[in-house]
């Protein structure tokens, strides 16, 4: 031991103090903090492993077996050291000799719980120098090893997928880790229905704009309020052949083209005499559109943004208003002054089809303006996600190709189901019925819609398999 931290005073004298955005070290300190926290220690914590989670064949196969988790609080002077990781050092915006002693400490701690805020802060660094310490330290806590160098992305998914249980006090430190980036999101990290396990940074910052100010430029995702649009006639700078997501409230119709929402993300607007926040996940290519009118008294229309973070590869959205998160997928409130008011959002169907074919149906439809559009139009399932998420998701329920298109909805039960879209379309064409307890589909524009037994929209929204099922692990799949 006293062999171990000499070289580690060696290292420190090799190393400058630095502020945290612009971390650097030799190459060869890095070479001798990476052989030191290669020695794995015996177990420092003052607690008793807690039983490991009932995993899936399918999770041990692809992710192996997790390392044993302890349980209750960790030795003291494990903590001093994550205090001073995930927390004192941030706040100086520095990193120095004491910080690496910590981390060293950390990754000798045997305790996989902590790789959860080593996965946050490696997130965030830029420096390849000390993202290769925290990679040392993730695979030491997770026994594992890494071959293609996304530390960040095979770790957080062994994380997810083991459920590996949070640290203490993660929201604390978790949250300092991420404001400290981005001080816009000190209202977003609060206790609430929400797993902070599966949050991380989508690479964007936070559209906190006003309602209605949409028209200011920002460094974010920008959102669209009360967007311009036009009627058919208008939109000849639309191709036949361009997805939409067609929606109608109350007898009118819109179709929002693809290639906007690509870029806009979020859209906050009125149809059919009702308000409407349209969030669209690129990553989960879903489309989805929620009545933000008819709040309870004294409860402000909820204006829906894009917050930067995602959640398992899917947006976190949230208020503008009161900067309570809403589970972009569920439409319900679950953190801030909507979550304690349990608000939930009512779902209106979406129709993923093309302009041809929606304008065909529906030719009194109305469109969004060409000037909300700034020329993207990809897909993604073919070009940058071809290989899958890009962002960790864990295990990817088996049953079908993780971007697999469905049509999902909850049942009048509570159920949730996903329809095969290929199949679902198959079957439709021939005449006939696809259905699910009180749930039925109907081609609609060259697209897919539910309805319920009287008939009735039930709001349902493609999306890819991977997404649906993560969101509603307890899904059925229909089958023909």
């Amino acid at each position: 031991m006293k062999n171990i931290y000499q070289g580690v005073n060696v290292m420190n004298q090799l190393s400058h103090k630095q502020p945290l955005h612009i971390i650097v070290f030799s190459f060869s300190s890095l070479i001798l903090v990476t052989a030191l926290l290669l020695i794995v220690l015996p177990n420092q914590l003052n607690a008793k492993d807690s039983p490991a989670p009932t995993l899936s064949k399918h999770v041990i196969a692809k992710f192996g077996t997790p390392p044993p988790v302890p349980s209750g609080a960790i030795d003291a002077k494990i903590h001093k050291a994550v205090d001073l990781v995930f927390n004192t050092s941030l706040a100086s915006e520095s990193w120095s000799s004491d910080q690496i002693d910590a981390l060293v400490t950390i990754g000798e701690s045997s305790d996989p719980r902590l790789a959860w805020l080593v996965s946050d802060l490696m997130r965030f660094s830029s420096q390849q120098e000390v993202g290769l310490m925290l990679a040392t330290t993730l695979g030491l806590l997770l026994d594992i090893e890494f071959e293609d160098g996304n530390f960040w992305g095979k770790a957080t998914d062994h994380l997810i997928a083991w459920d590996i249980p949070a640290p203490p006090d993660y929201l604390k430190y978790k949250r300092k880790i991420f404001t400290t980036i981005v001080p816009g999101w000190e209202n977003i990290f609060t206790e609430g229905e929400i797993d902070w396990r599966h949050v991380s940074w989508g690479g964007v910052l936070i559209d906190d704009r006003e309602f209605d100010r949409t028209d200011m430029n920002c460094n974010c995702i920008p959102a669209a309020d009360n967007p311009e649009v036009t009627d058919v006639a208008g939109a000849k700078w639309l191709k036949d052949d361009a997805v939409v997501f067609g929606v109608e409230v109350n007898g009118e119709y819109r179709a929002y083209p693809r290639q906007i929402m690509e870029v806009r993300e979020m859209v906050n607007d009125t149809l059919g005499g009702r308000d409407l926040g349209i969030p669209y996940c690129t990553l989960c290519a879903a489309a989805q559109a929620y009545l933000t009118d008819g709040m309870p008294e004294g409860v402000e229309r909820p204006v829906l943004r894009t917050s930067g973070l995602l959640i398992r590869s899917n947006k976190v959205m949230y208020d503008i208003n009161s900067y309570s998160v809403f589970d972009t997928f569920l439409g319900k409130a679950v953190t801030g002054p909507l979550a304690e008011k349990n608000i939930q959002l009512e779902q209106v169907s979406v129709v993923t089809t093309t302009w041809g074919e929606w304008k065909k149906e529906h030719p009194q439809t109305t469109v969004l303006a060409e000037s909300l559009a700034l020329g993207r139009d990809f897909d993604f399932r073919n070009g940058r996600d071809a290989n899958g998420p890009i962002f960790p998701v864990g295990d990817i329920d088996p049953r079908l190709p993780v971007h697999e298109d469905i049509i999902g909805i909850i049942t009048e039960s509570g159920q949730p189901v996903a329809f095969q879209r290929s199949k679902a379309m198959l079957e439709l064409t021939k005449g006939n019925k696809v259905e699910f307890e009180n749930i039925q589909l109907q081609l609609s524009a060259g697209g897919v819609r539910a309805v319920d037994a009287s008939g009735a929209d039930a709001g349902s929204h493609q999306a890819f398999w991977f997404a649906w099922s993560q969101f509603h692990p307890e899904t059925k799949l229909w089958m023909n």
